[in-house]
């Protein structure tokens, strides 16, 4: 693309974005592939001509660790990585009792995304039926995802994180092409089938959202 027509197509994204602000908490445990969804997602906001800025992944280091990320998008200038207590729009999350760690961070008409399988990391890990109630009891619209089965379903327990980025893709504002283009990017090196199960798992997600 020359860069006269470059810089068009990002004058009118700014246009169809304008206003356009996303607050998002990443949570999980490790080894759930937290990385990977926060790349997916900052890809698809800047092919959009998209700010974004990412926080540290913090917990890494250790295997079923607690694991969570700031990622902030907008139209405008972001001055800083991190969000603010009750300014959230967004949780997703791949572990069901991560959720509860930050809710604090949530705005009031936040919504939470999160995966049913539980990573039992603790000793005393609440039951399930435990979590879902005080997740419930919170009174922000959550959507539950099996993406456990779902990511079989694609054809790869591997996939889970994905399939979470096509639930969440319906809440962020940006055309799914986007996220499309995305995958097929970050997965291309590793060939077709690897990049078809990916965009199967997306689709799947992606499609869990309308049916929510």
């Amino acid at each position: 693309m020359h860069s006269d027509g470059y810089e068009k197509e990002k004058r009118e994204q700014k246009v169809i974005f304008k206003g356009m602000n996303r607050n998002i908490i990443l949570a999980g445990v490790g080894g759930q592939g937290i990385l990977t969804l926060a790349a997916v997602i900052d890809q698809a906001a800047m092919r959009s001509g998209l700010n974004i800025k990412q926080a540290e992944v913090h917990g890494m280091s250790q295997r079923g660790g607690a694991v969570q990320s700031h990622l902030r998008i907008s139209d405008e200038k972001i001055y800083s990585d991190l969000i603010p207590l009750g300014k959230a729009d967004l949780i997703i999350s791949l572990e069901p009792l991560e959720v509860l760690r930050y809710l604090p961070y949530l705005s009031e008409k936040g919504t939470i995304i999160t995966a049913i399988e539980s990573v039992k990391n603790i000793g005393n890990y609440p039951e399930m039926e435990t979590i879902i109630q005080q997740i419930n009891a919170s009174g922000f619209k959550t959507i539950f995802v099996d993406a456990a089965k779902t990511a079989r379903e694609a054809g790869s327990p591997r996939t889970e994180n994905v399939v979470m980025v096509g639930v969440a893709a319906q809440f962020l504002g940006i055309e799914k092409q986007q996220f499309e283009n995305s995958l097929k990017e970050m997965f291309g090196s590793k060939g077709e089938d690897i990049v078809h199960l990916n965009l199967k798992a997306f689709q799947l997600g992606y499609e869990l959202a309308i049916q929510s």
